[in-house]
């Protein structure tokens, strides 16, 4: 199971939210470049970046920030928010990106994302963010009567190479990852299925590799790396192991 250390994009500085919540972001370090070569020496084998101001903006803004990142490490690169058309997908996997991560377009225009995924084998993936089970969007600044389960579902014979799964209610508040609903869901999926939202302990971490034969293949964390909860070798030594 791949381990994938977060970088939340806000103002050009690695922050984490609490829930989404812009106005309660946590500076963790101001040069993403020096936190993305910290990861990468430590092992990690992927690095995900979220543009959260590109998210709300619905358009690229940290792009000076993800490009130091892509320039620093040599380790493949996945990257979300803001991503909203063709020529933003084309023009970040031609700047390094090894794959770009679609969410609010997803649900808005499931043929755009089918198209970017044909177009581009293996480096689209799908952001499904999910807020009492139901799709939000907008930088999680909406929430619709979609499920989780019905959007993914729309993308089963895409090509996508991943179904990022975030339990927004767990994101950034450190109570431990939705484990029976992101297996339910990958369950039913023959896409992959990346964990996201609410990771703080090796016992999480534990927890979800107990469950990888649901599809499960990878798990994203941010706030416990940052904070010391979670040390980056013992958890790639769970992951990985």
């Amino acid at each position: 199971m791949i381990l994938y250390p977060a970088i939340d994009l806000k103002d050009g500085a690695c922050v984490r939210l609490v829930r989404g919540d812009m106005a309660a972001a946590t500076v963790f370090n101001t040069d993403p470049a020096a936190q993305a070569k910290a990861f990468a020496a430590a092992g990690c084998r992927w690095i995900h970046v979220v543009d959260l101001d590109g998210a709300f903006a619905g358009r690229p803004v940290n792009a000076k920030a993800v490009a130091g990142i892509v320039a620093a490490v040599g380790v493949p690169l996945q990257l979300g928010g803001g991503i909203r058309d063709l020529a933003t997908v084309e023009s970040w996997l031609g700047q390094g990106v090894s794959r770009v991560i679609l969410g609010t377009v997803a649900l808005r225009d499931p043929a755009l994302v089918k198209t970017a995924c044909a177009r581009f084998p293996g480096r689209v993936a799908v952001g499904i963010d999910a807020r009492g089970g139901k799709v939000a969007v907008e930088g999680w600044a909406e929430t619709s009567e979609v499920t989780a389960l019905e959007l993914a579902l729309k993308f089963e014979d895409a090509g996508a190479a991943a179904i990022i799964y975030t339990d927004i209610d767990r994101d950034g508040v450190l109570a431990g990852p939705n484990v029976e609903a992101t297996a339910q869901l990958a369950e039913r999926l023959t896409t992959p299925v990346i964990a996201s939202g609410g990771v703080s302990s090796l016992d999480d971490l534990r927890a979800l590799k107990a469950r990888a034969s649901s599809g499960i293949e990878g798990v994203i964390s941010g706030r416990a790396l940052y904070d010391g909860r979670i040390d980056l070798a013992s958890a790639l030594a769970v992951l990985e192991g």
